[in-house]
């Protein structure tokens, strides 16, 4: 696989700016390499006539929308952002809040599908935020205070069925066993 197709999926799925040493870590590259490929897709991207384009503001990039539509995608944004949330939403922040902290891996093995634009949607509506989990050494999941007091909770432990949820050893299995089997 082409090493610009690698950058354009990681850049796309990012919620974050990243920098090009960032990238070269990620996909164990020089980070000339890197750059060379940030710049063919920066030429592929960055015409009037396309709906996303390619920004760098010297040290990250990051996939953006054109800024002629801004108007056309914050009327979207804010319809996604106050509306009802979406069933497969309600899932992941359900499984979340019983299973959090969670790493997004760990989110898409219970759910069996990417949850990147979901993760993102949450995040935005301020219902889930990212930690550092030193340890395992990658970002996880958890929600945030607002969340919890939009449904009155004090601690998580008040959610129904709480402890049994939180300390599935069934799910826990599972996902230990498919842990082993990609590796």
């Amino acid at each position: 696989m082409a090493l610009s197709s690698k950058i354009e999926s990681v850049l796309f799925i990012a919620a974050k700016p990243l920098t090009v040493k960032k990238l070269a870590e990620f996909t164990e590259m020089e980070e000339k390499e890197i750059s060379e490929a940030l710049n063919v897709l920066k030429e592929k991207y960055n015409h009037q006539e396309n709906g996303i384009q390619l920004m760098n503001n010297g040290k990250e990039w990051q996939m953006i929308t054109n800024p002629d539509n801004s108007k056309l995608v914050k009327q979207y944004v804010q319809d996604e952002n106050t509306g009802e949330l979406t069933r497969p939403s309600l899932e992941a922040l359900t499984i979340v809040a019983y299973r959090g902290p969670i790493t997004k891996l760990e989110l898409e093995q219970i759910r069996g599908v990417n949850c990147s634009l979901i993760l993102r949607n949450l995040m935005i509506r301020g219902l889930i935020q990212t930690e550092e989990d030193k340890a395992r050494a990658q970002l996880v999941y958890t929600v945030t205070l607002d969340f919890m007091r939009f449904l009155g909770l004090r601690e998580l432990s008040e959610l129904p069925d709480y402890e049994h949820l939180h300390h599935n050893d069934l799910l826990q299995r599972l996902l230990e066993d498919t842990k082993k089997s990609e590796v």
